[in-house]
């Protein structure tokens, strides 16, 4: 009896043992496992990463070019307003000479 006792008392120790070095692989393959999903986001949020950045250089070089556009626009209509200023001040000598020819003096 008594070493039916002292069986199981060390087949229960012995049962223990067993689920935690059950339990310390099972952790250590857990470990492994979201170890390795840690890398392969690190790699993924790297790949977003530049692909973010190429699309703000991206985005900032159309800008950059947008305003060069609307620079040359704004220029092309300011010549455009001189010109007709320089028209109006002709059309108006013309006007002037033309009511001195007929006689309408001012």
């Amino acid at each position: 009896m008594d070493a039916l006792a002292v069986y199981s008392e060390y087949g229960m120790i012995g049962i223990v043992a067993g689920m935690f070095v059950y339990l310390v692989i099972s952790m250590s393959k857990k470990s492994d496992a979201q170890q390795q999903t840690l890398e392969d986001l690190k790699v993924e949020n790297r790949g977003q990463s530049e692909t973010l950045e190429n699309t703000e250089g991206m985005i900032i070089k159309l800008i950059e070019r947008w305003n060069k556009s609307d620079d040359v626009s704004l220029r092309h209509r300011q010549d455009m307003i001189e010109a007709l200023v320089d028209v109006e001040k002709q059309l108006s000598r013309i006007d002037g000479i033309m009511s001195r020819m007929n006689g309408n003096s001012k």
